[in-house]
């Protein structure tokens, strides 16, 4: 209720005429409602009209705060930087000898449909069946897990190299046929979902929910018999994906008539004949989609392609280094680019500037989401301009970054970081722990007031 009157109130202030107003800006300043929205923990927000240099509204504007998926922001900005709109990434089919070898690019969006296309040109080519087949994943690093702190059965926490199949995960499925539970685990796109020989899942007796381990170089899950009592599925991380696509490939390339042995992995890259090969869409059409679906696993990826380090790490500081040579340097703390290294800081000062400077010469606005809100539970009838903004969501963390614009035509570059740091420390790596759905619909809540505000 006190929410809403402030609202009102606000609302039904008198406003000078169009013609009276030289430059419209915002009227209001965000403070009231957010202390009346009295969320537990810090929201720390600055905002920037454009065209201008200073901030206009801000609160704990330089406090260090995890950013989350925001940080993908950052990571499309200095991948825009260093590679360019147009580059794309290939996945090869090279003869060398009596060998094939599936050489992965670092294709993000690498799917099973794009393999069986890769098969399908391969097998047209007439090639003999090779003595050896191999994968090559060494155009990025190798990385067993995004985030070895969470959990390990998380699909957006999966291994990383430069082969990528489906995002590095593999579907599960189960259900009970004559009293028997049948679990499959699939390669699964739009048109084609192959059995994945490499990984196996088997029910147990566990308190854990998922146990995952190496099985002479195979995968092995183990899902607790408590799980699976009723039909259901969920995707599962991969944690060796050269084998996982090269077990994929064969079974493709062998629907076509060409069969390749038991697949390898190989650490070198031997000179030879590309005979088939398939491109990923332009850098910025990767980039709009993982902005819009926010995912880990591309950011990652293309992050290490801009950096060319050796880790996530060691990329992070890269891209560090970067943001200082766009004089932002004192307000970012990077250990990775998607956001999920609980080591990785950011201000709300520092994220408006960067949108309102590099972010709008490279264009970001038509790279972000439109209304990203507006699909939370929350919904509120209180008008809110035209939003263009990357959102981000870790265990009571909910940010929100971008551009507003108001109705009169004007725009600013905001952001608005929200945490409450002991509650998240303490559930850190863990599904929806309580209390943190209620708590990340009052932080949405409040965003969306405060962008009512600076619409008005």
């Amino acid at each position: 209720m006190r929410r809403r009157s402030l609202l009102a109130g606000l609302a039904a202030l008198p406003v000078a005429p169009a013609w009276a107003r030289p430059l419209a800006k915002p009227s209001f300043t965000a403070g009231p409602v957010v202390a009346t929205a009295g969320l537990p923990g810090i929201v720390a927000y600055a905002r920037m009209d454009l065209p201008g240099e200073a901030l206009s509204d801000a609160a704990l504007a330089a406090a260090p705060m995890m950013p989350a998926s925001t940080l993908k922001a950052v990571t499309a900005l200095y991948a825009l930087a260093r590679l360019g709109r147009s580059r794309r990434f290939a996945t090869r089919v090279i003869r060398a000898g009596d060998m094939l070898v599936l050489a992965g690019g670092g294709d993000p969006l690498l799917s099973t449909d794009d393999l069986a296309r890769l098969a399908g040109d391969l097998a047209a080519t007439g090639q003999p069946a090779p003595a050896r087949f191999a994968v090559w994943g060494g155009a990025l690093p190798q990385v067993e897990e995004l985030v070895p702190a969470q959990a390990d059965h998380l699909a957006y926490n999966p291994a990383l190299s430069g082969m990528i199949l489906n995002f590095n995960r593999v579907h599960l499925g189960w259900r009970r046929t004559g009293g028997a539970l049948q679990m499959s685990l699939e390669a699964r796109a739009a048109s084609h979902s192959p059995r994945a020989y490499t990984i196996t899942a088997a029910p147990g007796d566990q308190a854990d929910l998922f146990s995952w381990q190496e099985d002479g170089g195979r995968e092995s899950w183990t899902v607790s018999r408590s799980a699976v009592n009723r039909p259901g599925s969920r995707w599962l991380p991969v944690r060796k994906p050269e084998l996982y696509a090269g077990d994929v490939f064969q079974t493709l390339c062998r629907a076509r008539g060409l069969v390749l042995p038991t697949p390898e992995v190989i650490r070198d890259l031997p000179p030879g004949e590309v005979v088939a090969s398939h491109s990923s869409p332009p850098l910025e059409e990767i980039l709009r989609g993982m902005l819009y679906f926010s995912t880990n696993l591309t950011a990652e990826v293309v992050g290490l392609h801009a950096s060319g380090a050796s880790d996530l790490a060691a990329s992070g500081r890269a891209m560090m280094a970067w943001l200082g040579a766009q004089g932002q340097g004192a307000d970012f703390t990077l250990s990775d680019h998607s956001g999920l290294s609980p080591d990785s800081r950011v201000t709300a000062r520092g994220m408006a500037r960067l949108l309102a400077g590099p972010g709008l010469a490279a264009g970001l606005p038509d790279l972000l989401k439109p209304h990203p809100l507006d699909e939370d539970s929350v919904r509120d009838p209180a008008p809110v301009g035209q939003v263009r903004a990357k959102t981000g969501t870790l265990n009571f963390v909910s940010n929100l970054a971008g551009y507003v614009t108001r109705p009169d035509g004007g725009q600013s570059a905001f952001a608005i970081l929200a945490a409450d740091p002991s509650r998240q420390a303490a559930t850190s790596g863990q599904e929806l722990p309580a209390g943190v759905l209620s708590w990340t619909r009052d932080a949405r809540q409040l965003q969306r007031d405060m962008l009512t505000i600076w619409s008005s």
